[in-house]
């Protein structure tokens, strides 16, 4: 009983989210995605100098999978753009918003952040080289 009130609750919410979206002129939809890109930022660097973690050195064993190319959340959101034309105007408004937020963040936090505080962008493609690994 419980579980279907909170799915009810969840459906409604998501209604009226997607009919805000919709509503949403183009430079709002690139307002909101750039406030949520400070969002993603924030979160991006409390990892990154908060709990010390480094995607190159912590994620390394993605690698295998994406055949050693770095996978930044940039991408997923230049992914995402040409998909969101695939839905309904309010879904794709919250597309191209978590799209824009997280092509900003990513950028802001390679050129922004990391440049000046590490002096290297870090903007890596591919995984580097590790002494016990081998890409030949």
């Amino acid at each position: 009983m419980a579980f279907s009130v909170l799915l009810f609750f969840f459906a409604v919410m998501y209604k009226k989210i997607l009919t805000n979206c919709a509503a949403l002129t183009s430079w709002k939809v690139l307002f909101y995605g750039l406030i949520l890109a400070l969002v993603f930022e924030a979160l991006t660097i409390a990892l990154r100098f908060g709990v010390n973690l480094q995607s190159t050195r912590d994620t390394g064993a993605i690698g295998a999978f994406t055949f050693g190319l770095r996978v930044h959340h940039g991408y997923i959101g230049l992914f995402l753009l040409p998909l969101a034309w695939c839905f309904p105007l309010g879904l794709r408004h919250a597309l191209w918003i978590v799209a824009v937020g997280l092509i900003f963040s990513d950028l802001a936090h390679h050129f922004i952040v990391l440049w000046p505080l590490t002096g290297s962008p870090q903007f890596d493609i591919v995984y580097p080289q590790h002494p016990y690994c081998s890409r030949q």
